[in-house]
């Protein structure tokens, strides 16, 4: 289908990769991996043709037919969600245009014996049949299901793409690729603004893709759910295997680990050699022998290992000062977009130091609960700061706020004070932006490295409380781990909005699940929500989170002991319901008093003991609560 042969490209004198070679037939599914700023977009954009590379050549069908979904997307503004969509089919489009031309000749004119109304219906005809074979009659309806299966719902069709963000405009453009019958796929981190059901469509819809599909995404379930085979580019060479990312790291490893084997053992020979060679020259009689070992030993070949690009940024978060007990209080919180209701009614307190995931599907008001906290967005109900809080915020689409026509140092340098500007290069070097690579147009790089440059930005602001919203979109694997062991050491208060689960594992120690407009909490980490919610990981979670319309359930005839006992159960659920309330109430006062007066409340007698036995009391209550409301909802199955 496609060969890629002796395949080089250069910036600024330096070799992203070179003489690269490597094939793509039907059935291939690429995941296209490495690190921010390795070349992988770069490959993408040659493969398509976007871009010429430096050397080598591109063999392919003359009739090839490439999609390319690339991080950003022009849109034409004024046209409709649909209107857009069809634009995958411009061949059906000129034929409705044309057969809408002869149409409305053939009503005006009345020269029904003519010739030239005879070709009007010869035409007309040829036009209809060319427009069925390309589907002319199915392409609305296979329209509407692909953006359905990509999260838009009906209403959304008719409206205009320029009331979209950015994310829901790179759907539209991924549903327009997908209608057009493409001999090749190349998707660039097609699973950013994706929430978990419309990722596990897209799976399904590539995992029956008859053609090739090439993908760069830093999602490893992703990747594993429907990659057969993995490039990974590093240090300007290309690793090529026929396995899924998680196989391909084991067969990688497993080839390193013989490879330095074997270059072991080697390295002995050939110090054994050498050693004869200093021998056998000391002695006249034997200096033949020793010219036979040196031209042996110089044509040995040479046992490379593969080396690994380990460079990584250098990530901390410092606290600027301690702010009081109480960091964000919210009552009644609501929030309202037209008719569509997000939030309603959120009561939540985060208090210092604590670390807390807020997850869920899409659309439940994740992002816009951090956007009110930040004050970004208005809302109805009550919301209050604590004492000295300040908060750095990482948006979900920090890096589009970055000025492309900018350098990366000056980027830097405008959002710097007169504290903080002589270490905007130290700050720079840390995220891996070194020499020149400071001195790049921000619209060159990379989605991953435009998201380091956000981060680092960030550095340059005090802050004790941290707000993230889907940090490690773009991100390499190893840059997420670095920001993940940055957030543990993270000694301030973390507020983390995001899907990944491994991201999450032992970062949190508190989760908030957004669902049907309201907030639920989780006394624990994410593995412990998972286990109270009984699923395996946030996937099963957002998938479970779709409300469905089913058909009304006969209710069960209870007989009256059952009634009884339900009843019994009602009252002591809003009997435990009213001690939570009250213990959460004076739990609440005390919080307040020693955020006032600490010292005064803390020198009463047994007042640590007292505290710590009400909130222990507290946590048997919910407890409780949830043992009565199990046994409830058993009388309703």
């Amino acid at each position: 289908m496609m060969n890629i042969h002796n395949l080089s490209i250069s910036f600024q004198g330096e070799y992203l990769f070179e003489d690269i070679t490597f094939k793509l037939g039907n059935g291939d599914r690429i995941g296209l991996i490495g690190k921010n700023g390795a070349g992988k977009s770069t490959m993408l954009k040659i493969l398509s043709k976007e871009m010429e590379p430096d050397t080598g050549q591109i063999a392919a069908d003359k009739e090839l037919k490439i999609g390319f979904l690339k991080q950003d997307i022009d849109f034409v503004l004024g046209r409709t969600v649909l209107e857009e969509a069809y634009e995958a089919f411009t061949e059906i489009k000129e034929l409705e245009a044309k057969m809408e031309g002869i149409n409305t000749q053939l009503a005006e004119r009345t020269d029904y014996e003519s010739e030239g109304y005879n070709q009007l219906m010869i035409d007309i005809n040829e036009l209809q049949h060319q427009y069925e074979i390309l589907g002319g009659y199915n392409y609305q309806g296979d329209t509407e299901k692909i953006l359905q299966g990509l999260g838009f719902k009906r209403p959304d069709f008719d409206k205009l793409t320029d009331t979209f963000s950015g994310g829901w405009r790179m759907r539209i453009e991924l549903a327009k690729l997908l209608l057009q019958n493409n001999d090749i796929l190349l998707l660039d981190e097609p699973t950013n603004h994706l929430d978990i059901e419309s990722i596990i469509w897209l799976e399904g819809f590539l995992k029956n893709y008859p053609g090739a599909v090439a993908i760069v995404s830093h999602d490893k379930m992703f990747l594993d759910n429907v990659t057969n085979r993995t490039i990974e580019i590093s240090l300007g060479r290309i690793y090529d295997y026929p396995k899924p990312y998680t196989k391909y790291l084991v067969l990688r490893e497993e080839l390193r680990t013989q490879q330095l084997a074997s270059q072991k053992n080697q390295q002995k020979q050939i110090e054994q050699t050498e050693k004869l060679i200093e021998k056998f020259r000391a002695k006249a009689s034997k200096a033949t022998m020793a010219q036979s070992l040196i031209k042996k030993l110089d044509k040995i070949d040479r046992i490379e290992v593969d080396e690994d690009d380990n460079s990584v940024m250098t990530l901390n978060f410092p606290v600027s000062i301690t702010p009081g007990k109480v960091v964000v209080e919210t009552e009644s919180v609501s929030k309202n977009y037209g008719d569509n209701q997000v939030l309603k009614n959120i009561d939540l307190l985060i208090e210092r130091d604590t670390k807390t995931a807020f997850v869920g599907q899409n659309g439940q008001g994740k992002s816009t609960l951090a956007k009110i906290i930040v004050g970004d967005i208005k809302h109805d109900g009550y919301l209050k700061l604590g004492h000295n809080v300040q908060i750095g915020y990482f948006a979900q689409n920090q890096a589009e706020y970055l000025d492309g026509n900018k350098t990366v140092l000056d980027t830097m340098i405008d959002a710097a004070n007169e504290t903080n500007r002589s270490k905007v290069r130290d700050i720079l070097g840390s995220f891996l932006f070194r020499g020149d690579e400071a001195e790049k147009y921000v619209r060159v790089l990379s989605g991953g490295e435009r998201n380091r440059l956000a981060l680092a930005k960030l550095m340059l602001q005090p802050f004790n409380v941290l707000i993230m919203d889907e940090p490690t979109n773009h991100l390499d694997i190893k840059s997420k781990n670095v920001l993940k062991e940055a957030l543990k050491r993270f000694e301030g208060t973390l507020i983390l909005v995001s899907h990944d689960r491994d991201f999450l594992q032992g970062l949190t120690n508190l989760v908030y699940e957004f669902k049907d407009h309201k907030i639920k909490e989780y006394l624990g980490d994410i593995d412990y929500y998972l286990e109270q919610r009984k699923v395996e990981n946030l996937r099963e979670v957002e998938k479970r989170t779709v409300v469905k319309k089913d058909a009304p359930k006969e209710k069960k005839h209870q007989s009256y002991e059952d009634q009884k006992k339900l009843k019994s159960l009602n009252n002591r659920l809003s009997n435990v319901e009213s001690q939570i309330n009250q213990l959460e109430r004076d739990i609440k006062a005390i919080d307040l008093e020693l955020e006032i007066n600490y010292e005064t409340v803390t020198s009463k007698p047994d007042f640590f003991d007292n505290y710590k036995k009400m909130k222990t009391d507290l946590q048997g209550f919910m407890e409780k609560w949830e043992g009565i409301q199990l046994e409830i909802e058993q009388f309703s199955v």
